[in-house]
């Protein structure tokens, strides 16, 4: 295979430069960021600096205190800022996991036994659990079914499923098995067709798409959107955006005495992490290195970020198209997801005919290629896409912005070899 130029927009190499060293020695290429992202320098200079001088009680009346609280509001703001979004309508938990959790026990309490919710079988189980075990409620869980041949979403299917006693739509923006990106505007306009004073809300689980793209919740009109920070070169920790007015008339889940306008601490019942939202400013400062380097000129931090993550996306676009040319002739190879480079996150699964997955990822460590196997919190998905033995699953190859087009060439020949 020919070298692949890198998109000339993107510098790969300045990108690199910004995280610690030793995520590039000794020849290895990180192929597992849809498990988890490396680091920036610049989260870690934040964590350590919070540590280091200001692990004291935030908002205390002296200095190191009110320096501790600053920082924080900081790193709140921020990220808030990055997905379009008020601070105030934002909270920050210890993963997205417990943050839907927590979200699902906060509304039950608005709904009536026999009324519906619609949880796709593309979710990480993030987004499935919590909503299922709602049926000890007298809930209704309806599965939205997906292509039993490449884990595709399909929006008429959808429409087959929506119905006055629909109460919440919960969705993946990114599958982390298929990597497709669903529409979700368009998805969360066909929900709120169907109308009356009950009007279904939308879920969305963004871990798999925030590496990738830039979050525009207000633009989707979203009721609720989380993602992974360390998903997203942060600390490992989970946001959770939500529409101000059902924050508000969601129950609290805190301790009694916050009150029910209290959203960063109903909805928050293991109390916010200082140092780890301190340490979300590192994120952003990461940003405008890149977009300083890049010459993105914009009047605020929101659209900065937008004009980055255009970059990111055309990067990681071409990383795709260079892993889907060279893996279309392979036999015996099947991939979840669409060929469409354009339509897909660098995330991909598959497997090889006749081999064991672990087998598989086995021989790519021994090449120095970091990909791993197994179901990845979605055997709903991969069960109705006919995996009998979820435990081995999938091989996935997850990339991000710091790969390069050599490290997939390599990716690419070892396939080749082994096949």
């Amino acid at each position: 295979m020919p070298p692949t130029p890198l998109d000339p927009t993107f510098d790969v190499q300045f990108a690199r430069a910004q995280f610690p060293e030793a995520n590039w020695l000794d020849g290895w290429a990180l192929m597992e960021n849809a498990g988890g992202a490396v680091v920036p320098n610049q989260v870690i200079r934040a964590l350590t600096r919070y540590m280091t001088h200001n692990q004291v009680q935030p908002g205390a009346p002296y200095p190191a205190g009110r320096a501790a609280q600053e920082q924080m509001d900081r790193g709140h703001a921020l990220m808030a800022e990055m997905i379009g979004a008020d601070p105030g309508d934002v909270v920050i938990g210890p993963s997205t996991s417990i943050n839907v959790y927590v979200l699902a026990n906060a509304l039950r309490h608005q709904w009536r036994p026999g009324d519906e919710i619609i949880v796709s079988l593309a979710n990480h189980e993030a987004n499935a659990s919590p909503w299922k075990k709602l049926t000890e409620f007298k809930l209704i869980i309806k599965d939205w079914d997906i292509n039993r041949e490449t884990g595709s979403l399909d929006q008429e299917v959808l429409r087959g499923l929506l119905n006055g006693k629909t109460r919440l739509v919960a969705l993946p923006h990114v599958s982390n098995i298929t990597g497709e990106v669903n529409d979700v505007a368009a998805i969360t306009r066909q929900v709120r067709d169907v109308g009356g004073p009950d009007r279904p809300l939308v879920c969305v689980d963004g871990v798999a798409y925030a590496p990738h793209r830039a979050v525009d919740v207000a633009g989707w009109d979203v009721d609720f959107y989380l993602f992974s920070f360390y998903k997203v070169f942060g600390p490992h920790m989970g946001l959770m955006y939500g529409k101000r007015a059902h924050l508000l008339n969601a129950k609290g889940q805190g301790h009694d005495f916050f009150p029910e306008t209290d959203i960063q601490h109903k909805l928050n019942p293991a109390g916010p992490q200082h140092e780890m939202i301190a340490a979300l400013a590192g994120i952003s400062d990461y940003i405008e290195a890149l977009a300083v380097h890049h010459d993105v000129q914009a009047n605020s931090f929101t659209e900065r970020a937008r004009g980055v993550f255009a970059l990111i996306q055309a990067h990681e676009e071409r990383l795709s198209r260079v892993f889907l040319d060279g893996i279309a002739d392979l036999p015996g190879l099947r991939l979840w997801g669409t060929r469409n480079p354009a339509a897909r996150a660098p995330t991909f699964s598959f497997t090889i005919n006749g081999m064991i997955s672990r087998a598989v990822t086995e021989h790519l460590a021994g090449r120095k290629l970091g990909v791993s196997h197994g179901h990845f919190y979605a055997p709903r998905l991969l069960e109705a896409t006919g995996v009998t033995d979820t435990e081995d699953g999938v091989c996935r190859a997850s990339l991000a912005h710091y790969n390069t087009v050599e490290d997939v060439e390599r990716l690419v020949q070892a396939l080749e070899a082994l096949i």
